[in-house]
């Protein structure tokens, strides 16, 4: 398998842009992936991208299957487009393989292509794809971060335990509520603010948890509506702080609030409001390469956007394992 033969940065920059192989997957259920589909083929053959291999994604629940396809291939670029989910499946297959991810932000929040600094306007996005032209990118490694849950996700009892790669974040508390209840009509009429005004509905039934985090064998134990563990640098869509990256070789835990609900709606607005001014050296950041998180009671946990299981969790920091396009400004560690 090739990744086991991993070329460096600079010599798989110059196969893609060499016109090396490539693959595109589009989920055309994301936000904007419907609407900008066609688009978004006919600027990329335009920039001079040519991708002999396209998957267009109608039933999400079929990703798995279709990257096993497109690894198959054995591409030099997969070029992504879609949200944040879509974004952490093809990251899952990925990651620690002789392959570049580029992406094309087509969701609602984009929170991995706004840690990557990527343009969010689609005519950027794709400028910044086509290697060795002017307004190009670069090929970079960032981090990721690993999920194992061994809880059972339907709250019966133990269950088996499973395991994810994960881009962005990891998020405990209201946000999986609103991950469930958020109607997808409102998304496409007002794109991440249907987060909020869900929360904001959700906020006053929501009953606060206990969370034991456990870092070199020491255990904070705190209580809070919702917890986050970012391996990125942005929550929906804003950034938590003017030195998170996803490669930093860093986990920041934190939660917002605390057992008091108007703490929780404080605290989100704080974080809107100051998130680029905060630094993660700050008390309200743990920062760590392995986290385990057990909670009272045992809660559902959203892993960028999908609930894949139950705590407690273990959490862990896979560094420098995914190759990504990046703008030329991307400080890469």
């Amino acid at each position: 398998m090739r990744s086991a033969e991993m070329r460096s940065k600079a010599e798989l920059e110059s196969a893609i842009a060499a016109g090396g192989r490539a693959a595109l997957v589009i989920n055309s259920q994301s936000r904007r992936g419907r609407r900008l589909y066609g688009r978004a083929r006919r600027m990329l053959r335009e920039s001079g991208i040519e991708f002999p291999h396209v998957f267009p994604v109608t039933d999400p629940t079929r990703l798995r299957e279709l990257f096993a396809d497109v690894l198959a291939l054995e591409p030099d670029l997969v070029v992504v487009g879609g949200g944040d989910g879509t974004i952490t499946e093809a990251v899952g297959h990925l990651a620690h393989r002789d392959i570049a991810l580029g992406v094309l932000p087509l969701g609602t929040t984009n929170n991995f292509a706004r840690s990557l600094e990527l343009p969010m306007d689609l005519p950027g996005a794709i400028r910044t794809l086509a290697l060795g032209k002017p307004g190009g990118g670069k090929v970079a490694d960032v981090d990721v971060g690993w999920f194992e849950s061994t809880g059972d996700p339907r709250g019966e009892g133990p269950g088996e335990e499973r395991e994810h790669i994960f881009a962005n974040m990891v998020s405990l508390g209201l946000s999986v509520h609103v991950a469930d209840r958020v109607p997808h009509a409102l998304k496409r009429v007002v794109g991440r603010s249907a987060y909020g005004m869900t929360a904001a509905a959700l906020l006053a039934r929501h009953r606060a948890f206990t969370a034991r985090i456990t870092i070199d064998g020491e255990t904070t134990e705190l209580a809070t509506h919702q917890l986050n563990i970012a391996n990125g640098a942005h929550q929906s869509g804003q950034r938590i702080a003017r030195d998170a990256s996803p490669d930093d070789r860093l986990l920041a835990v934190y939660r917002l609030g605390d057992e008091r609900r108007l703490r929780l709606a404080s605290a989100t607005a704080r974080h809107v409001l100051t998130g680029r001014r905060r630094s993660l050296r700050e008390d309200a950041f743990l920062t760590t390469d392995e986290v385990r998180i057990e909670t009272d009671p045992p809660l559902r946990v959203d892993v960028d956007g999908e609930v894949r299981g139950r705590t407690p969790v273990s959490i862990r920091l896979r560094g420098n394992a995914l190759r990504v396009i990046v703008p030329q400004t991307f400080g890469d560690a």
